[in-house]
């Protein structure tokens, strides 16, 4: 068998609550800046939580045309200016290649909820006519994502959308990892995008007592791993990874971002919104990430956790830390991004990996914000970086997803 084919990361898009493009996002991110404020999407004084992490000052009318806007769901606008981003950073000529070589592996853990709650919002609000909009399938269905961009760019490689809750995005770059290593695709455009802040998606959080009820302090909300943490808080956006086989990369003198060095998968097997209290899926998985990239535990530098400020989801995370890294890993830096940008759901992965990449590029640990007192339950020898970014040499970084239904999903990324 042929050794795998090397696969690198040479573009990068982000839309978020910290910033419409990647540097803005990054910069925001090291300087703990929280994305929280109340809602503007929709009135939501008749839930609990009244707060979210919105995309600022974004119109999508200054990047697409019209009838794509008209015809497609917000969650497709994010996936597309977020690639646009990314294309345009990898420098790709698509036009000097062969199309079946290029790809797109797309993740959203909802797809076009803003199309669903509309559209059955105007039936019933015509008395049941049947008056759907005929895009209303196309908008709404998660693969029409990466449809779209393989349409936009003329790529007629691999093209699918995975889904897994919260683990989405992270699967995806885990499958366009794989395809490269094997041969099957020279690139493959891979990331996630969730347009969730809609009545219906936050109405069913807020229906299970999953996210804060801080309505008096949205900025401070999201406190992972603090002992007084209530919930997390919902955010929206996209990030687009350009992933390309090493040798096809280094031959038209690509900037290399880092290397995706593995990946792995698991199931807890045990709750369908709770994570297995002493994380052994999370704990099988790290490991399989770390033998899959050929590395020990003592190789990676830093930890960029799911922690989403859930009481039960950190201790088990933290749970799954210590039984791969143990109690004492001096060499592990550890922070929480979703203190600042929120949990963007399918598409947390995606703007993860970019926050570990540029922290393996600028040699800088993001800060966990707002936590105050560590949740006695997690060892106080974890070095958690709080309130300011922490300046250190950051080789390799492991990036940790979990979803509904028990899915885990874990990258490892190398510096090159």
């Amino acid at each position: 068998m042929s050794k795998p084919n090397r696969v690198v990361i040479t573009g990068l898009g982000a839309l978020s609550p910290l910033g419409n493009n990647v540097d803005d996002f990054w910069k925001n991110l090291i300087n703990g800046v929280s994305g929280a404020s109340r809602i503007t999407h929709f009135d939501p004084s008749q839930f609990r939580t009244h707060f979210a992490c919105e995309l600022r000052n974004f119109d999508a009318s200054e990047h697409l045309e019209h009838n794509m806007i008209r015809r497609s769901d917000p969650y497709s606008h994010y996936a597309l200016v977020a690639t646009e981003e990314a294309v345009k950073d990898s420098g790709l000529d698509f036009d000097a290649m062969d199309p079946f070589d290029t790809g797109v592996i797309w993740g959203s853990g909802q797809g076009g909820m803003y199309t669903f709650e509309q559209e059955v919002r105007n039936y019933a609000e015509n008395d049941y006519s049947p008056r759907f909009n005929p895009f209303f399938v196309p908008k709404l269905i998660i693969n029409m994502a990466p449809g779209l961009i393989s349409m936009k760019y003329g790529l007629m490689g691999i093209n699918y959308a995975t889904v897994s809750a919260c683990a989405t995005s992270n699967t995806a770059i885990m499958d366009a990892l794989n395809y490269i290593r094997w041969g099957k695709a020279k690139v493959i455009i891979t990331g996630g995008s969730e347009a969730g802040i809609t009545e219906s998606s936050f109405g069913g959080f807020s229906a299970m007592r999953a996210m804060s009820q801080r309505n008096d302090d949205p900025e401070h909300a999201s406190r992972p791993f603090d002992k007084d943490r209530d919930g997390f808080v919902m955010g929206e956006g996209a990030a687009t990874l350009v992933l390309e086989e090493y040798e096809h990369a280094k031959a038209r003198g690509a900037n290399i971002y880092a290397e995706v060095t593995g990946a792995a998968m698991t199931a807890d097997a045990y709750h369908m919104t709770t994570t297995h209290p002493e994380g052994k899926g999370a704990t099988r998985a790290m490991k399989q990430a770390l033998s899959d990239s050929q590395m020990n535990a003592e190789d990676i530098d830093y930890l960029n956790t799911h922690a989403t400020s859930t009481p039960v989801g950190d201790i088990s995370e933290m749970n799954a830390t210590v039984n791969v890294f143990g109690e004492e890993p001096d060499h592990l830096s550890i922070s929480a991004t979703k203190s600042m940008t929120g949990h963007l759901l399918g598409a947390a992965g995606a703007i993860e990996a970019i926050a570990s990449i540029k922290a393996i590029n600028d040699n800088i640990i993001p800060p966990t914000i707002n936590t105050k007192q560590i949740d006695e339950e997690i060892p106080s020898s974890l070095n958690i970086v709080l309130e300011e970014a922490a300046e250190k040499e950051v080789n390799a970084v492991m990036s940790n997803t979990f979803g509904f239904g028990g899915h885990n999903a874990i990258v490892v990324f190398r510096k090159v």
